[in-house]
């Protein structure tokens, strides 16, 4: 067995997904074909379970069971008693006696949109265990994608028959509608706009700096999506019409963005600026002409320069170009040659000089 494969641990809160996909996609069935496929992408998968009160689904067990899911029984009602969450508890106890009894499993998948297991998704991320969620967009609570380190929306996965109209997503906007009375065929990846791409680029280029400033500067394609998704678990190169992330890599390559160059292993390129230039590097040649006017070939200090600099640019900002403050941004303006930078006691800041 490959020591470096994922170990899937999959928990689905059934009665959410199923009533979800029916009531959002404008009464479709819901499908676990897809997010089967979509993990065995991502690892080994060593359990499935589906909780629920099966009496209410029994049109699906059929296709749960060929897909060899466990399912564990949670009766709504014990004689004339409602029992509340009965499935979400036992899902969420049963999760965290697999983290704590097999530590092997490596990811555990969370397929709900309730936001009742946002503690447990904490809690198995304390335990060093890499968590995935799937849920439908408008029945997920924003405060659950957030929480995952990867979020999966049921209606972005291949191999869905989904009305023309439901729900799409592109950069966290919903749009359309349910659909009812629309024809099933498979929803297209729609083209990216020309915002859509300056919206990618930006935060392609914002990581991509941080990820360089934080190593030896050597950032590879695994590495940048694993950052975007840490930033944004939602992420997806589908929402800005790309099928696959080497496929949004080569179109910013070839829009001179990034380079793209062999890396140690194969499909997995080496991401870096080009060296002749990019939004990075035109932001440092910025302060250094600014740097050079306002000091006339003396030391200025760093202090009111980012005002200087808006007086030349007022769209100036060192947080587009993925710097926490002024001070991070000059320095590394210092570190690629661009200014000098030198402290100096009497004047208590920085000196730059071009």
């Amino acid at each position: 067995m490959d020591a470096s494969e994922s170990r899937i641990a999959l928990y689905l809160d059934f009665e959410n997904l199923a009533i979800g996909a029916r009531e959002d996609l404008g009464g479709h069935k819901f499908n676990f074909k897809p997010i089967a496929d979509a993990l065995a992408e991502r690892g080994r998968v060593i359990a499935r379970r589906a909780y629920a009160d099966w009496n209410m689904f029994e049109e699906f067990r059929r296709d749960l069971v060929t897909h060899q899911v466990e399912l564990i029984e949670i009766p709504q009602r014990m004689g004339n008693t409602a029992r509340k969450n009965a499935a979400d508890i036992k899902m969420a106890v049963d999760a965290l006696e697999m983290a704590f009894e097999r530590e092997y499993v490596t990811t555990f998948v969370i397929a709900t949109g309730d936001s009742d297991f946002t503690p447990l998704v904490h809690k198995l991320r304390e335990l060093n265990k890499r968590v995935v969620g799937i849920g439908l967009k408008d029945s997920t609570s924003a405060l659950l994608p957030p929480a995952c380190d990867e979020f999966l929306f049921y209606e972005n996965l291949d191999g869905l028959d989904l009305p023309t109209t439901s729900s799409r997503r592109r950069n966290g906007r919903r749009r359309g509608g349910r659909g009812q009375d629309q024809p099933q065929v498979q929803p297209e990846v729609e083209p990216a706009t020309t915002a859509d791409l300056v919206d990618l680029e930006q935060i392609v280029t914002q990581t991509l700096s941080g990820l360089q400033r934080t190593s030896d500067g050597v950032v590879l394609s695994s590495s940048l999506k694993r950052a975007l998704l840490r930033k944004d678990p939602t992420f997806s190169e589908a929402d800005y019409g790309f099928r696959a992330f080497g496929e949004l890599l080569s179109t910013l390559g070839a829009r001179e963005i990034i380079d793209i160059s062999e890396g140690p292993a194969r499909g997995d390129p080496e991401i870096s600026f080009p060296e002749d230039g990019g939004q990075e590097e035109a932001a440092f040649e910025l302060l250094g002409r600014v740097v050079a006017e306002v000091g006339k070939g003396d030391p200025v200090p760093l202090s009111g320069m980012k005002d200087q600099m808006r007086k030349v640019d007022s769209s100036f900002s060192e947080k587009a170009f993925g710097f926490g403050g002024f001070l991070q941004f000059s320095k590394a303006a210092a570190a690629r040659r661009f200014v000098s930078m030198e402290w100096d006691d009497e004047a208590e800041d920085y000196l730059l000089t071009p």
